[in-house]
């Protein structure tokens, strides 16, 4: 009884705000009937919908909150889920969404920086579609490709291949708990990128519900809007279901290893070695440089370490032979050295003992901090003096990091227009700005060192535009209002070249025809042309 009372009180509310903001009842028919008659009644929706009081609203929410900005009291929260448990409950989230001009918010793993996928700026109110609930991963090994739900994490996505096959594997980001819709979608990256590319390098196709509640796939949609869906972010031009992925070759043993260096230890030398070199280092061979300030060998100095996080595809000795001759400067040795599985090498990569069992990839929880993330591209080596200015900026600084992801190989084969992502050839590495904190009160203050040091950084990155990317989510490049065409195209405009530069614009023209009033819309989506 007491249940009933709350879903009716719930629902009493839920009513009360659909007419306070001016929605489309056509026929006084309800938003939950328009989803109930919409939906497949072998798959009944009902169970799907979560409203903002039920008890289980709070724990299906905050489960993929993975910024604890964006769970707090002040948080806009939606005022209903749909926890989709079947693709019908998509189309009817798309159709009765749209019917009734409500925003929709699409969410599959939540690691989005800035909560666009659950949280609104506009204080109007919205629903979310949690996509967590699908989540099938088939691998085909007779033809080295797997069709994975959106709502899947690239760690579920690793193991079930793993499962079937000790030497396919699929380039993707080094976190498992990320949700496979958004990464893939916004051109998704990890330590293969050298050697076989993105996320949307390695896609084959894709189903998806459109604007009118369709599901379409690559032959269906048509190669503009596959290319837009592949890279652009599936959120601006419907829902996507699932990616058809191919899945490459590693060895059965991979090489991984992770070096420290202060500024006393030679740090200042070897990055600026490594700068010369890892983007021209054999494709098999990713080094990524972490910059974060320690405490120095006198306990009251600061100092900034530099980490050499790096893999390769082989085995140790030739690793060795690599880098002797190329980054003699690392000093690395046998020691450093740990030969792995791939599967393996992903635990290692996520600060999991290598040895742990790999079921630990299935795990969905993480721990979660409050964070800002930002980013950058650098095109051309920075000088001695340059390094120099940025460690001691970064000692006054003292809270942000850097992480330094290097390009070149496949990364350099692929042109720019071939998929949204337009950053290929040309840059060296991609710098990730980050900060992490425990307290709400440090919150103002940890953003605005993260943003200092990313203003500094000016004089060194990309520029006209000064390039970002798309899945690093960063709200301090523009948010789009969505107040009319003309102001919507403008806003949009001024993110929109800094993630997709010259691709920005065919973006725009596939958007205004396949969704011209607009539905799929969030801070940051691609606007219409006006």
């Amino acid at each position: 009884m007491k249940h009933s009372r709350t879903t009716l009180l719930a629902l009493i509310f839920f009513i009360v705000i659909i007419c306070e903001s001016n929605s489309s009842l056509a026929n006084d028919e309800t938003f939950t009937q328009c989803l109930t008659s919409n939906s497949d009644p072998k798959h009944p929706i009902s169970s799907a919908v979560i409203f903002s009081g039920n008890s289980s609203y709070s724990s299906v929410l905050e489960a993929y909150i993975r910024n604890l900005r964006f769970n707090t009291s002040a948080t806009p929260k939606p005022f209903l889920i749909i926890a989709a448990t079947h693709e019908s409950h998509v189309q009817a989230a798309v159709t009765c969404g749209r019917r009734h001009n409500l925003q929709m918010k699409t969410r599959s793993g939540g690691h989005d920086y800035d909560g666009l996928s659950y949280v609104t700026y506009s204080g109007k109110p919205f629903f979310v579609l949690d996509m967590f609930n699908l989540r099938s991963v088939d691998v085909d090994l007779a033809s080295k490709t797997a069709w994975v739900q959106s709502g899947a994490i690239l760690g579920e996505v690793y193991y079930y291949i793993w499962e079937k096959s000790k030497t396919l594997a699929y380039p993707a980001g080094i976190c498992p708990t990320v949700g496979v819709g958004g990464h893939v979608s916004g051109g998704g990256y990890g330590n293969m990128m050298r050697k076989y590319g993105l996320t949307v390098d390695n896609t084959i196709d894709a189903r998806m519900v459109d604007v009118n509640g369709n599901i379409l796939d690559r032959k269906m949609m048509g190669e503009d809007l596959y290319w837009a869906i592949n890279g652009g972010g599936g959120g601006s031009f419907g829902v996507v279901l699932a990616y058809k992925i191919n899945l490459v070759e590693v060895p059965e043993n991979v090489t991984v290893f992770r070096v420290s260096r202060t500024l006393e230890q030679n740090a200042p030398d070897i990055v600026h070695q490594w700068q010369q070199v890892a983007s021209v280092l054999p494709d098999e061979l990713f080094i990524r440089v972490v910059i974060d300030v320690v405490n120095g060998t006198v306990s009251s100095q600061k100092t900034v370490r530099a980490s050499f996080v790096g893999m390769f595809l082989g085995d140790a000795t030739r690793l060795l032979s690599i880098l002797n001759r190329r980054l003699p400067e690392l000093g690395l040795v046998r020691s450093d050295c740990t030969e792995t599985s791939w599967i393996q090498s992903v635990l290692f990569w996520t600060n999991i003992r290598v040895g742990t069992s790999e079921t630990v990839l299935l795990q969905r929880n993480q721990t979660v901090n409050y964070l800002k993330r930002k980013s950058d591209y650098v095109r051309e080596p920075i000088s001695r003096t340059g390094l120099e200015s940025i460690w001691k900026k970064m000692i006054e600084l003292e809270i942000p990091t850097m992480a330094f992801n290097p390009y070149g190989g496949m990364m350099g084969r692929v042109p720019s227009t071939a998929t949204p992502f337009p950053y290929r050839a040309g840059n060296l590495w991609k710098i990730q700005y980050g900060a992490n904190w425990r307290e709400d009160r440090l919150t103002n203050r940890y953003m605005e060192l993260t943003r200092e040091l990313y203003w500094f950084m000016t004089p060194f990155v990309s520029k006209n535009p000064r390039q970002s990317y798309f899945n690093y989510r960063d709200v301090d490049l523009g948010i789009n209002s969505h107040d009319g065409v003309v102001r919507s195209y403008v806003e949009g405009e001024r993110y929109g070249k800094k993630y997709f530069n010259g691709n920005f614009e065919r973006l725009v023209k596939i958007k205004t025809r396949v969704d011209s009033g607009n539905f799929f819309r969030n801070e940051q989506s691609i606007p219409v042309k006006p």
